[in-house]
């Protein structure tokens, strides 16, 4: 199969075009015939070499978790897929090895789903790791409710874009710190922009006074400070970008492969819940280009490789 890889760590300079063997099928597996495939930051981080010190590298290594595309072989102990079946996952595995910048993808079980009937293969490819990070943290770390007032950092990025409409179908009102550029995008979205700059949590007290009852940050640093200094009495705070929550009383969260929230995701972009934005595709052979797009930022909405 054609698939992109790299055999050392690096930057996108080290990613090869070319022919790999394909995947083989074990009993919980699942072979898709992959349509396109999602460039998160986390892809090239592990490419750099990041993650080194918790996951096992085999190389050559094929990038990238998120994925859509068509079922070709279900594995012997799988019953809930079949061939033509169109699915999305978020294709993580315990080792940097298999990714989903390739034809095919030998893909477990517990990380697929259903493809969202109206969405097409690139949104769906671009749903999986940002919409489940944000359903896991808003379900289960920060328990939004009806009637919370939520801070959602970076609101008109890939995560914080996902946060800010599953909130608002919570019924949370949504606080969505973004830079200027995002502001209109955040609006659309049903939050209320704050623009990152000095005295940023004055500005959010300025629109919550009594504090907000939950905080979502995606940034990190002085950005998690400022969250902390504006939640209410009983406010609860998590993090996707850094550790010190903990010490601040609130929840790391590490988003994980779970079949029943990516149909839950799917479900709501039947609905009409969810949008997905696209804003870039590179086709296959041009990953690295694609993969120096999402570094570069300042895109509201995902890079998508696609693939055939």
């Amino acid at each position: 199969m054609k698939a992109i890889s790299y055999r050392r760590y690096g930057g996108p300079e080290v990613l090869e075009f070319g022919e790999l063997p394909d995947p083989k099928v074990g009993p919980d597996k699942v072979l898709v015939k992959v349509r396109a495939a999602a460039v998160n930051p986390v892809d090239w981080k592990c490419q750099a070499g990041y993650m080194d010190t918790v996951l096992d590298t085999v190389f050559p290594v094929i990038p990238g978790w998120d994925v859509s595309g068509v079922v070709v072989q279900p594995g012997v102990a799988v019953p809930e897929f079949a061939v033509g079946d169109e699915v999305m996952g978020y294709v993580r595995e315990d080792v940097l090895c298999h990714g989903t910048f390739a034809e095919y993808v030998a893909a477990p079980v517990r990380t697929l789903a259903r493809k969202p009937r109206d969405l097409g293969f690139e949104e769906s490819a671009a749903l999986p790791l940002v919409g489940l990070t944000a359903y896991q943290v808003l379900t289960r770390a920060l328990r939004v409710r009806e009637g919370d007032t939520l801070l959602v950092h970076a609101a008109a990025g890939g995560v914080g874009a996902m946060a800010v409409q599953i909130a608002r179908h919570l019924g949370a009102r949504v606080i969505g710190a973004v830079r200027e550029a995002g502001t209109d995008r955040v609006r659309a979205l049903g939050a209320e922009p704050v623009v990152y700059g000095d005295r940023l949590a004055a500005r959010v007290r300025a629109l919550a006074p009594g504090g907000v009852d939950a905080a979502f940050d995606t940034v990190g640093g002085q950005i998690l400070k400022d969250s902390a200094h504006v939640l209410a009495p009983d406010g609860r705070l998590a993090s996707i970008a850094d550790g010190e929550v903990i010490g601040m009383g609130g929840q790391y969260v590490f988003v994980r492969p779970d079949a029943a929230d990516l149909t839950a995701l799917a479900e709501l972009a039947e609905q009409g819940v969810l949008t997905v934005r696209v804003a870039k595709t590179y086709p296959l052979e041009e990953a690295a280009d694609a993969q120096r797009a999402n570094m570069e930022g300042g895109l509201q909405g995902k890079v998508v490789v696609t693939v055939g």
